[in-house]
């Protein structure tokens, strides 16, 4: 169930309050909204509703269990609830067939243990009315969102949208440290350190606990330490038959939902498989709506691969279309809801997408993501073995920042970090860089908030994490062999594709951002350098040295446009827009009572 959740618990609890953050998150559940309020004033919970599983007003939130004890908002799936359902049938009087019922039964039989039985993405929040405590989770790659700030008084606030923590009272000022990682090392999404001062990110795979003005947070999960360092010897056709039986089960149990799901399609390899797997596990006579992006450009469009993969099936077929001059207004929209630097054109054009499904209502979509993280699929993943850096941005020559352009004192601000090296093997140890630091989790917020600005749900069969823990076992020459990247699951796609295409060349999804920025778009871009300028930005770097670069980005001498995007990141999230869009949204959305109903 895609929702947006709040709450506040502690002193500070206030129906209104939580009323003001649904307001702003109404994009994430526009079918229904609940709040509950605790008899002891200690807690107040909101959710909005987009509703996917068990359609009824049954399924509303917060729900509480049949003893009335725990109350639970919860965002996100639980793809196995049947299979906890049954287990669970002979400890629980189940009164829906919601998955969120299930989830709360599951807490309220094995506690805490649970978490390990879920096949799912989520955040959720149970309050224990009794214990007066939150219990609140992140799922193991963070798929899903939460954010939490904690007041003076010992109260604490969560939602799904930093926004939402905003329109609750908590300041909206930069957090600069966060900003120097980003300007002058390129990271972002690696800590739970957001771009705005006082909002912290649950870490993925994590827990929180707060209780009587206390907060204690415990990772749950890390993949590092359910992989280990024994590496798999099996023969490799063992490993196959296991990881292609993990595949079909993923993409069968994401296909389960009470409306319409629909895949994402590119033309590599991945996305190729995820179509791969949808025939094999609905048949040849599936007709699940595709959908594609495209901006028009041949040296980008991967359209006649798709194309090529569509060719004789039945599944309706969609490009979607993604023009230039769209840009500044689209821009804008999308960094609204995204709160926080997001990747440029290809989150723009992956809007695009979301926007057609929703209007063909299609409400949930499948597509790829993670399999280049668990089959070494970046090219600097070669490069690496042999001793060389990665970039945290892949296919350049040129770094993707420019330090050089940031005042001193605000470049030391930049915080010192290296990953995590779990295992002290190369590859395998810049795979956990890329899965739990840079890669998949940057992906997954751009995502998120792309799909449900569209009140639409992502789902990613390839972040199972039964398929990261199989295939992190899997020995450097299984990943790259031969000159090629994904060497096995290019073996075990053989059997679900054409040879053509399970043998192509990794081709990173692109869009023309640079020859964009430099040609149809620079007027704009030029507006946004002088508005970054007018802003915070200001004081953090030398304009001089902005604009030089900028003409000499003009002229075609970077390979990227990273550092460019970054500017214009600055622009869009440091003015004043950023505001005005907030009051906005509380302004012009249907508004929610200020006395909200206790939801039953």
């Amino acid at each position: 169930m895609m929702c947006g959740i709040a709450g506040i618990t502690g002193k500070a609890a206030s129906a209104d309050a939580v009323a003001q953050m649904l307001e702003v998150q109404r994009h994430r559940g526009p079918d229904a909204y609940g709040v509950f309020n605790s008899p002891t004033a200690t807690a107040v919970l909101g959710h909005c509703r987009l509703s996917i599983i068990d359609l009824s007003d049954s399924g509303r939130q917060p729900m509480c269990d049949s003893s009335g004890r725990y109350w639970i908002v919860f965002n996100g799936e639980i793809y196995n609830y049947l299979e906890l359902r049954r287990e669970l049938d002979a400890h629980y009087a189940f009164r829906t067939q919601t998955d969120t019922e299930v989830l709360l039964a599951a807490y309220t039989v094995w506690g805490p243990e649970c978490l390990d039985r879920l096949i799912g993405m989520f955040a959720f929040a149970i309050w224990d009315e009794s214990e007066r405590e939150l219990f609140a989770v992140r799922d193991r790659f963070g798929v899903k969102p939460f954010y939490y700030h904690c007041f003076s008084d010992g109260s604490i606030c969560f939602a799904s949208e930093i926004k939402a923590l905003h329109a609750a009272g908590v300041d909206g000022k930069p957090d600069e440290v966060a900003w120097a990682n980003y300007l002058a090392r390129g990271v972002y999404d690696h800590t739970e350190r957001t771009f705005w001062s006082g909002v912290s990110a649950l870490p993925a795979g994590h827990t929180l606990r707060w209780h009587a003005g206390r907060v204690r947070i415990y990772c749950w999960y890390d993949v590092a330490e359910r992989v280990g360092l024994e590496l798999d010897r099996r023969p490799i056709e063992c490993v196959e038959e296991e990881y292609r039986g993990l595949l079909e089960e993923s993409v069968k149990l994401r296909f389960r939902s009470d409306v319409p799901v629909g895949i994402n399609l590119s033309g590599g390899l991945d996305s190729s498989t995820l179509f791969g797997l949808v025939q094999r596990v609905r048949g040849a006579d599936s007709d699940a709506k595709a959908f594609t992006f495209s901006t028009g450009d041949p040296a980008y469009d991967e359209l006649p691969w798709v194309e090529q993969m569509l060719a004789g099936s039945r599944h309706p077929f969609t490009v979607c279309q993604l023009n230039a001059h769209e840009v500044p207004d689209l821009a804008r929209d999308v960094q609204a809801h995204q709160d926080e630097p997001f990747g440029g054109l290809p989150t723009l054009a992956y809007a695009r997408l979301f926007q057609e499904a929703r209007a063909q209502g299609v409400i949930v979509l499948l597509d790829g993501q993670g399999m280049d993280e668990q089959w070494a699929g970046y090219d600097y993943y070669a490069r690496t073995a042999e001793g060389e850096t990665a970039h945290t941005v892949q296919g350049t020559r040129h770094g993707p920042v420019r330090p050089e352009c940031l005042q001193r004192e605000f470049a030391s601000l930049a915080e010192p970090w290296d990953a995590a090296a779990p295992f002290g093997d190369r590859i395998r140890d810049l795979q956990y860089r890329d899965t739990r630091h840079t890669k998949i989790p940057r992906a997954l917020r751009f995502n998120d908030r792309v799909s449900m600005q569209f009140s639409t749900e992502l789902r990613e069969p390839f972040l199972d994490h039964r398929l990261f823990e199989l295939a992190l076992k899997q020995p450097a020459n299984r990943k790259i062999a031969d000159g090629s990247h994904k060497w096995m699951l290019r073996r075990i796609s053989r059997g679900l594709l054409p040879r053509q295409v399970a043998e192509a060349p990794k081709r990173p999804l692109q869009t023309p951002q640079r020859e964009w920025l430099r040609g149809p778009l620079r007027p704009w871009v030029e507006e946004m350098l002088d508005e970054a300028i007018r802003s915070p930005l200001a004081s953090w770097v030398f304009a001089d040295r902005v604009r030089h670069i900028w003409t000499a980005f003009c002229r075609g001498e970077f390979d990227n446009s990273f550092f460019v995007w970054q500017w214009i990141s600055a622009a869009l999230l440091l003015n004043e827009s950023r505001c005005d869009c907030l009051s906005s949204l509380l302004a012009t959305r249907h508004r929610i009572p200020a006395s909200p109903r206790v939801s039953s």
